[in-house]
């Protein structure tokens, strides 16, 4: 049922019922008198200013009144962004989003209001007001949309990683949205969007994208290492120099041959990132780059040495990673595929290191390990785990890892690893107890809700 209420209405009639002048109610919004008499004859538009402060002198919630702001300020008033703008941010502070949204619609009927509602979301997105800076991105990517603009690449760029999460469908669906966009992007944001499209591949294991999209970010960045080796670097992005994604993407390469068992490639691209010796005069930012690749270069070294069977590798990898606390939780993922791969004995490895068998966000020298590919790490390595003490003949040890991580491959939506986890634990059900069953069957109804989530007809 459409209302004919509006705010000036609602004052009157507020005024009315308590027998209160103008004057009186003046005194307590705080407002002038002369002032409040011109808003409620309609001689003058009402400031979200005066309009916060009216609410409070009614004793109504903040932003009762937003609703019934936007047509009767806004919209059938001249538009003025004096007005629009304190009302979204104020919107986007209350979490009032179905009012931004609304506002920020009608708004790009004027498509002269695009670079004001680009640069605020910009601004809230930075604030991490994410949900909010959503919103005004769609609109801004919705106007621009037959345009090859850089703006609307970079609002694509921007609602890319505000989707990311632990759904890996989602994530997926993201990714081959925003790829297209990369290219357009400014070249100062195009290196970071390479990295995160790579993790979210990574997290997927989609070992052809990740090297495709790998093999450009080193060709861009070299050059773009070219053309302004010899310049300071006087912007916020690239977030880091641009020698680091030339040396990622060498170190890509050499993780999708080592994930093909070819090693001896896999250590010729180890060898380029291991002795960068093009860097002309590496500054202090870009000796830490150089000497984290170089420590990567030789932990990667033991571990390429063990996956492909090599005796003497799993000490040498231990010893490394044992001084290097940022190092043990990707090597204990490494060692337990390789264990189970070779049949290796671990048990004094993972009691040893048993306090880093549990999620928790990864950091290295650079900063902070992106948590989905952690995520599936993790996944991986409880399924691992699960398969070590299978095969010692441990049935409710492993059965419980292998649950843990059916429960993580639910949460994240992945079906490699709800299969993987599903195929293994019907392989030894008859050593299960019933309370590992019971657990089991719950968590089955659980992927058979995600089933039924993905085939139900969408409307």
């Amino acid at each position: 049922m459409e209302t004919t209420a509006t705010i000036r209405g609602e004052i009157v009639t507020f005024l009315q019922n308590r027998s209160m002048t103008i004057n009186q109610f003046a005194r307590i919004s705080g407002i002038n008198s002369g002032t409040l008499s011109n808003i409620l004859n309609g001689h003058r538009p009402m400031s979200m200013h005066q309009l916060d402060r009216i609410t409070d002198g009614m004793g109504l919630e903040e932003g009762y009144f937003y609703d019934l702001y936007i047509p009767e300020c806004i919209f059938h008033t001249t538009p003025d962004w004096r007005r629009l703008g304190p009302f979204l941010l104020r919107c986007a502070e209350l979490g009032k989003l179905g009012c931004l949204h609304r506002a920020a619609r009608m708004t790009l009927e004027n498509i002269s209001y695009a670079p004001m509602l680009f640069d605020m979301a910009e601004a809230l997105f930075n604030e991490d007001k994410h949900e909010a800076a959503a919103l005004l991105y769609e609109s801004v990517a919705e106007c621009e949309k037959f345009q090859y603009s850089e703006r609307l690449a970079l609002c694509q760029y921007r609602l890319f990683v505000i989707g990311l999460g632990e759904n890996q469908d989602e994530n997926l669906q993201a990714a081959v949205y925003f790829e297209p966009y990369i290219d357009r992007l400014d070249d100062m944001y195009q290196l970071d969007a390479y990295v995160k499209l790579i993790n979210v591949n990574i997290s997927l294991q989609r070992w052809d994208k990740i090297v495709a999209l790998g093999k450009r970010m080193g060709h861009k960045a070299k050059i773009h290492y070219q053309q302004n080796r010899y310049r300071f670097r006087t912007y916020e992005y690239p977030r880091k120099s641009v020698i680091f994604y030339i040396l990622y993407s060498y170190l890509i390469q050499a993780s999708m041959h080592q994930e093909q068992g070819d090693y001896d490639n896999a250590f010729y691209y180890v060898s380029l990132y291991e002795h960068p010796d093009w860097i002309n005069k590496p500054n202090e930012e870009e000796l830490l780059i150089i000497e984290q690749f170089k420590d990567w270069a030789e932990a990667n070294r033991y571990m390429y040495g063990l996956m492909s069977g090599q005796p003497n590798a799993l000490n040498q990898y231990v010893d490394y990673v044992d001084s290097r606390e940022d190092e043990i939780f990707l090597a204990l993922c490494n060692i337990m595929i390789a264990a189970n791969r070779y049949q290796l004995h671990i048990d004094h490895i993972l009691d040893r290191y048993k306090e880093h068998l549990v999620f928790k966000t990864q950091q290295n020298q650079l900063g902070k390990i992106s948590d989905l590919v952690t995520l599936n790490r993790y996944t991986r390595l409880l399924a691992e785990l699960g398969i070590y003490y299978l095969n010692s003949k441990q049935f409710d040890r492993g059965l419980a890892y292998i649950l843990d991580s059916l429960e993580y491959s639910i949460r994240t939506k992945s079906d490699n690893g709800m299969l993987r986890c599903m195929g293994i634990f019907e392989q030894f059900r008859h050593f299960s107890s019933e309370e590992t069953q019971r657990r089991y069957t719950e968590l089955i109804q659980d992927v058979q809700k995600l089933s039924v989530y993905a085939w139900s007809p969408q409307v």
